[in-house]
């Protein structure tokens, strides 16, 4: 079974600090690509990190300086430090599994850790 789990998130003072974990199991981790996407209320999911199975890294433009993705091949684990936090970060926080293979795609969502920024 493909599972995904979330970990990490929590209510932030502006300015401070989080880090997010994702461990994932049943999937042979190190060949998908990792991310992390984040939902606001009444917003669409968005692309915040990605990082590829070779190691390449990608971020949106509204957290790059920011925030840093890293992945542990042999713990199976994707992170998203966070630093410098914003009101405007506060969302639900998804961690997402993806490869193609063969032509077809293979993706897997987390449920979703909750992070807030607020005074």
């Amino acid at each position: 079974q493909v599972q995904l789990v979330e970990s990490g998130g929590g209510l932030v003072q502006p300015g401070g600090s989080l880090e997010l974990s994702c461990a994932a199991s049943g999937i042979i981790f190190s060949t998908y690509d990792m991310g992390w996407f984040r939902q606001a209320p009444g917003k669409q999911r968005e692309l915040v990190a990605v990082i590829m199975r070779g190691g390449n890294t990608n971020y949106a433009e509204f957290v790059k300086g920011r925030f840093t993705i890293s992945r542990d091949n042999a713990r199976n684990t994707v992170s998203l430090q966070m630093n410098t936090l914003k009101p405007e970060d506060t969302a639900v926080y998804y961690c997402n599994a993806r490869k193609v293979a063969s032509g077809s795609v293979y993706e897997t969502w987390g449920q979703g850790t909750q992070v807030t920024v607020s005074s």
